[in-house]
């Protein structure tokens, strides 16, 4: 690794850090510098201002999730990843839901729903929706399951995680358990 991107990581390790510790509006550039020992030049040399480092930062928790999860058996293989990351990071992950850049974590968290949702779609109907003549159903489902999954987390965040969202969303599979099959294969119907 190049001391160029080091010195990336430590400014965005560092943000994190102050993200665990205070709110988003409540930290400035010199609080980074400050903390990882750099200049505001060098600051600036790798970032325009803190939204492009919350962005490159939110960015980066969307992109772990994604390349950490690639398989996705059940509909709670697609909400645990997201838990667990915002689990692990509450603090921070509160401070940026709760700033008023909140757009951009919300881009990314749709990013991420959504990659998720398509993957597990994709590999629960591969054998019942198989041809093209069904992609705009597919969307369809895929659409409304992304939906689900983003506004069940959006819902956990604006109560500040306070409840078992694992436990909630286990209870809902195993009620709505065999739907999302019985809309696959409504589709098949349809044509």
């Amino acid at each position: 690794m190049s001391s160029l991107n080091r010195t990336k990581d430590a400014i965005a390790d560092a943000f994190l850090e102050l993200l665990t510790e205070r709110p988003l509006s409540k930290i400035t550039v010199k609080d980074i510098v400050d903390r990882c020992g750099i200049n505001r030049n060098t600051f600036y040399y790798h970032f325009e201002g803190i939204p492009s480092l919350l962005e490159q930062t939110v960015r980066y928790m969307s992109d772990q999730i994604i390349q950490a999860h690639s398989r996705f058996g059940s509909p709670m293989d697609c909400i645990a990843p997201f838990v667990q990351y915002c689990t692990d990071n509450k603090k921070a992950i509160l401070h940026i839901y709760r700033s008023v850049q909140r757009e951009v974590f919300l881009t990314y968290l749709d990013r991420a729903a959504m990659y998720t949702v398509s993957r597990y779609v994709e590999a629960t109907t591969a054998d019942l929706l198989p041809s093209e003549s069904h992609a705009a159903e597919k969307n369809l489902l895929i659409r409304y399951y992304k939906c689900t999954l983003v506004g069940a987390l959006l819902d956990w965040l604006d109560t500040g995680m306070d409840y078992d969202l694992l436990a909630a969303a286990q209870g809902i599979c195993e009620l709505l358990a065999g739907s999302g099959k019985q809309a696959f294969l409504k589709c098949l119907e349809t044509k």
